[in-house]
C-alpha cells in the first residue's frame, strides 16, 4: 500500500503538536508526515512579550525536536493551496528558487494568525506587534533605543495588551508606559481579578486610558476620540487576523477567514483538510466559537490528530469536548493572575493572584513548550493504516 501523505503547514503550538501526535499514532511504514514552516525554530508565542522587553528565550530548533520521530521538516513559505488538486504551493523562505507543489492526501492547516491592523489608519506603518518573533525583535530594538521618561503606549486591553504593558514596565521602569483599553481595565475578569490587575498597574506606574478608542496611529502619537496620547513607541495588541491563504481557496471560510470545521476539526467543505488553532472556526460549549489562543489551539491539534489517526486506522473517533478552565496571565516576572472560567470562557468569582500565580503561569508555559518538544514521548501507540475503498476518505461522515 502506498504511504498516505500527510502535510502539516505551520509549526507553532498547534502545527507542531499535531505533527508529533500523528507520528505517535501512526506507523512510519504507512504514512509520511511533512511539517512545513518558514522558520527553523519553534517560537514560544506566549512569551513574545518577554522577547520584546529584552529577555532572551531558549532556542528550540525544529530539526532537533523532531529528530527520530519520522516527521520530515520542510523549511519553506506556503504561498497557496489547491484543494481540488490537493497540493500546497511553497517557496524558499528567502524568496529564492522556483515554486514547488507538494501533494497531500490529508492536509492539516495550522498557519495561525498575525496582528490585526486593518481597521485603524497608520497602525501597520507606525505601530509594533508581538504576534511573532520578527515583530517582537523589532519592538525590542525600538525599546532599547528609548531614553528615560519616553512614552510607550500599548493599544488593547485584553490578555496580550496587559501582558505586554506589565512586562515592559517591569523591565524598563524608566519608561512612561500606558495602556489604551476600549472598556474598563480588566472588564473581562472577575472582581477579584480586576482588583489585582489594578493593583499591579499602580505598582508598576502604568497609566490606564479606559473607555478609550484608538482611531489612528501617527509617528510619535496615538490619536483617540478625546485627542491624542504621545507615543515614542506604540504596541498594537487589539486583536488577531488569520492568514489570508485559506480565504483564497475553495474551502468554506467564515467572514474573518477562519476555516469552518466540524467537531473533529475537519473542514465542512473538504474532508481531506483539517484546520486547527487560530485558523479554525471551531465551536466550544454552547456552540460558542473558540477564541484565538494557545489554550484553544493545542486541544484542537490533539483533536485533529486523533481524528485523522482514527479514520485511517479504523479506530474510534475522539469525543472529548473542547472547553476552558482558566485564563493564565503573566504580569511581569514577579506577578501573575489565574482567572478561573466557565467551560465557555466566562470569568467566575475565583482567581489566583501574586507570586503563586506567576509560578503557575510559568509552569503552564514550560509545560506547553515541553509538550511540543517531546511530541512522541510515552508508550508507542502506533497503529496500522487500513486499506480503504476508493473515495472512502472523501465520503466519510464527520462525527
Amino acid at each position: 500500500m502506498q504511504q498516505h501523505r500527510i502535510i502539516v503547514i505551520g509549526a507553532g503550538y498547534t502545527g507542531a503538536s499535531a505533527a508529533g501526535r500523528l507520528a505517535r499514532r501512526l506507523r512510519t511504514e504507512d504514512v509520511s508526515i511533512t511539517l512545513v514552516n518558514a522558520e527553523p525554530d519553534f517560537v514560544e508565542r506566549v512569551r513574545t512579550h518577554q522577547l520584546a522587553a529584552g529577555q532572551d528565550l531558549r532556542p528550540r530548533p525544529l530539526r532537533e525536536m523532531f529528530a527520530g520521530t519520522g516527521v520530515r521538516l520542510r523549511l519553506a513559505k506556503v504561498t497557496g493551496i489547491d484543494v481540488d488538486r490537493r497540493t500546497v504551493s511553497v517557496t524558499d523562505p528567502t524568496g529564492a528558487g522556483k515554486p514547488e507543489a507538494l501533494a497531500y492526501d490529508t492536509l492539516v492547516y495550522a498557519l495561525g494568525s498575525t496582528w490585526d491592523t486593518h481597521t485603524v489608519p497608520g497602525a501597520a506603518e507606525h505601530a509594533h506587534d508581538i504576534a511573532g518573533r520578527p515583530g517582537a525583535l523589532r519592538l525590542r530594538d525600538r525599546l532599547a533605543a528609548l531614553g528615560p521618561g519616553e512614552p510607550v503606549v500599548v493599544v488593547g486591553g485584553g490578555l496580550t495588551g496587559v501582558e505586554a504593558a506589565t512586562e515592559i514596565a517591569e523591565t524598563r521602569p524608566d519608561l512612561d508606559v500606558s495602556l489604551v483599553a476600549r472598556g474598563a481595565l480588566g472588564d473581562w475578569l472577575s472582581p477579584k481579578g480586576a482588583r489585582h490587575l489594578r493593583k499591579v498597574f499602580t505598582g508598576l506606574k502604568i497609566t490606564a486610558h479606559e473607555h478609550t478608542v484608538a482611531t489612528a496611529v501617527q509617528p510619535g502619537r496615538v490619536t483617540t476620540a478625546d485627542g491624542g496620547i504621545p507615543a515614542a513607541a506604540t504596541v498594537w495588541t487589539t486583536g488577531f487576523a488569520v492568514h489570508p491563504i485559506a480565504r483564497a481557496t475553495a474551502l468554506e471560510t467564515a467572514d474573518n477567514g477562519q476555516i469552518v470545521v466540524d467537531n473533529t476539526m475537519r473542514s465542512t467543505s473538504h474532508p481531506d483538510v483539517y484546520a486547527i488553532g487560530d485558523a479554525a472556526l471551531a465551536a466550544g460549549p454552547g456552540d460558542k466559537p473558540l477564541r484565538m489562543s494557545c489554550a484553544s489551539g493545542v486541544p484542537t491539534a490533539w483533536q485533529a490528530a486523533d481524528s485523522i489517526a482514527a479514520r485511517l486506522t479504523g479506530g474510534k473517533l475522539p469525543a472529548i469536548p473542547l472547553r476552558y478552565f482558566n485564563q493564565c496571565v503573566s504580569l511581569g516576572r514577579k506577578e501573575g493572575l489565574i482567572q478561573y472560567v466557565t467551560a465557555d470562557d466566562r470569568a467566575v468569582n475565583a482567581a489566583l493572584t501574586g507570586r503563586l500565580a506567576a509560578f503557575y503561569k510559568e509552569l503552564v508555559c514550560k509545560g506547553a513548550a515541553w509538550g511540543v518538544a517531546n511530541p512522541t514521548l510515552g508508550l508507542p501507540t502506533r497503529r496500522r493504516v487500513v486499506q480503504e475503498p476508493a473515495g472512502a476518505m472523501a465520503a466519510a461522515t464527520a462525527a
